[in-house]
């Protein structure tokens, strides 16, 4: 059997929850800690222990030029075998990185929010 993967929460994604938090509003409290609870009891232990899950990120199409070049910087920061992906629960995408035996994630967005903003990560 193999070794599960270690997790570990960035800042950026930290950041993205209080966002959620605050664009779901006093009366989202409840889904709020519905999605914590999703994290911590569903999706931390099927991706400690399948973390090639969810799909590949860097294999989407992308249709526009900026896209392209923001998967190409994106590409850029990546190390040799790095695994970025995105998995999606509910209402929520969760973006994550595979380097080796640990599992970083990196954002999570409700469907209704714009984009990850990664910038304060890769910073």
């Amino acid at each position: 059997m193999a070794a599960k993967a270690r997790l570990l929460f960035t800042r950026n994604f930290a950041s993205n929850l209080d966002s959620i938090e605050q664009f779901l509003g006093r009366e989202g409290g409840s889904a709020f800690k519905r999605l914590l609870a999703r994290i911590f009891d569903d999706i931390c232990p099927l991706l400690a222990r399948f973390p090639l899950a969810g799909r590949s990120f860097l294999g989407r199409r992308v249709g526009s030029a900026e896209g392209r070049s923001l998967l190409k910087r994106l590409r850029g920061m990546l190390r040799a075998g790095d695994e970025v992906r995105e998995f999606t629960v509910d209402d929520y995408v969760v973006l994550y990185l595979v380097r080796g035996s640990r599992l970083y994630f990196l954002a999570i967005k409700h469907r209704g929010q714009l984009s990850f903003g990664l910038s304060r990560h890769w910073g």
